[in-house]
């Protein structure tokens, strides 16, 4: 068998794997435009931060496509795919027979049509190639301290202005979601001012409430981080690179470089005009088959089964992903699995201040019940979102300990209506629950 898979991220990791627990003789082929090992997205910032170094950011030692028997072809594109003839086409003119195909090919950064953004020094912040870009822009612009530090914002990252005076280095950063956030506190971190400009009511919208929002908000704020809400970028201005943003409020602020950080979007060009079913991401059942036999897809590129909504639906979090291609390669092999348990689900910090949330956090509709506990004083919030007696939300601020109990009744779809109004105890545990229901956890 030929198994090949464009995309040598979480899912394309996970599809090896998949496929070498059913299958250890089949040729398995990676292609992926970037050159390097697998790594972890999710460590960019602390890459950029100096927290991590490349090899730390591997998602697979070393020896993985050795030990796995994969060949892999690395910096080249995938440009078509030909289903007939079962070829993919490089952008080199190079041609990879395949029996089964997997699409991982990951998102890409949605960039706003916004007036002068094809300056320099408006950079993404999804790979590694950006924050290397974003490192050396720092380091080319007359920079000066360029070491990372904890002793923020005391000590300022500077740019020379003429007559050797120095200004604070200052960027701008579009959206306050999970990658916008990331990419300011590395850059704090970094001595940098940032300003962060977000079109929403408040920071992280699409994973906390306007409760728990405040509360992280409060928290950046205090570590250096300006926010711009209800607010958006009309205009780069500059010359070659870009130095200052005008806000569609009027205001304008000053910068030497910007991040568009307003969302990814499934990476389908490669798909467009093949008959491979497309809605936002590529469509696919709960095997991972797209509607072209032979051909699969998952992770950030993939629309999926989601487990709360009952519908599919794209879910860009990385062990989606990973369990996505998991049960991707095990069905290329012809193996009969199914992924089921696809909810969105994240688990993240700031400067300190951990949160998991997970599914519906902001629900509408009188079948749900919503549980809240809050200490403002320590930045802690918890709240549970049920819908007839089962969880199917929450959000943990930073008292985050058993979030994971959570995620798996969330899973299991558990019952808890004799339990619920312990849920939010502190001494809330598996010793909550009924022996009956511990004894069939423990053999289960």
């Amino acid at each position: 068998m030929n198994y090949v898979i464009i995309g040598n991220s979480a899912a394309g990791i996970g599809a090896v794997e998949g496929i070498r627990k059913y299958d250890q003789q089949g040729k398995i082929t990676i292609i992926a435009d970037e050159p390097y090992h697998t790594y972890s997205r999710p460590l960019i910032s602390y890459y950029l931060a100096g927290k991590v170094n490349q090899e730390q950011m591997k998602f697979r030692p070393d020896d993985f496509y050795e030990k796995n028997r994969v060949e892999t072809i690395l910096g080249k594109r995938a440009v078509k795919i030909d289903q007939s003839s079962k070829t993919v086409s490089l952008e080199d003119g190079q041609q990879i027979g395949f029996d089964k195909l997997l699409l991982a090919t990951g998102g890409k950064p949605f960039i706003p049509p916004i007036k002068g953004s094809e300056m320099e020094n408006i950079l993404t912040f999804i790979k590694m190639d950006d924050v290397r870009a974003i490192a050396e822009r720092l380091e080319t612009a007359g920079v000066k301290d360029c070491q990372g530090r904890e002793d923020y914002p005391e000590k300022e990252r500077t740019v020379v202005t003429g007559h050797d005076q120095l200004r604070p280095v200052k960027a701008v950063i579009l959206g306050a979601g999970l990658i916008g956030l990331k990419a300011a506190e590395a850059l704090v971190k970094l001595g940098v001012k940032v300003t962060v400009v977000e079109l929403a009511d408040r920071v992280l919208s699409t994973i906390l409430d306007h409760e728990a929002a405040a509360l992280v908000q409060s928290h950046l704020e205090d570590k250096g981080i300006s926010f711009e809400l209800e607010d958006t970028i009309e205009e780069f201005i500059g010359e070659k690179a870009v130095r200052k943003v005008r806000l569609k409020s009027g205001f304008v602020i000053n910068c030497d470089l910007a991040i568009v950080a307003v969302g990814v979007r499934p990476k389908v060009n490669l798909v467009e005009g093949t008959g491979i079913e497309i809605n936002r991401g590529i469509l696919v059942n709960k095997k991972m088959e797209t509607n072209i036999e032979d051909i699969y897809a998952a992770g950030d590129v993939a629309e999926g089964y989601d487990m709360l909504k009952g519908t599919a639906g794209v879910i860009p979090i990385w062990p989606n992903a990973y369990n996505q291609g998991l049960t991707a390669g095990e069905n290329m092999t012809g193996a009969d699995k199914t992924y089921e348990e696809g909810f969105a689900r994240n688990s993240i910090g700031f400067f300190g201040l951990p949160m998991i949330t997970a599914g519906i956090i902001n629900p509408e509709g009188d079948e749900y019940e919503i549980l809240v506990d809050k200490a403002v004083e320590d930045n802690t919030y918890r709240k549970v979102v049920l819908r007839d007696d089962k969880i199917v939300g929450f959000i943990y601020l930073n008292k985050v300990d058993r979030a994971g109990i959570l995620t798996g009744l969330i899973k299991e779809q558990q019952d808890i209506g004799d339990i619920k109004e312990k849920i939010l105890a502190d001494d809330f545990g598996y010793l909550t629950f009924s022996e009956e229901w511990r004894r069939a956890k423990l053999w289960k």
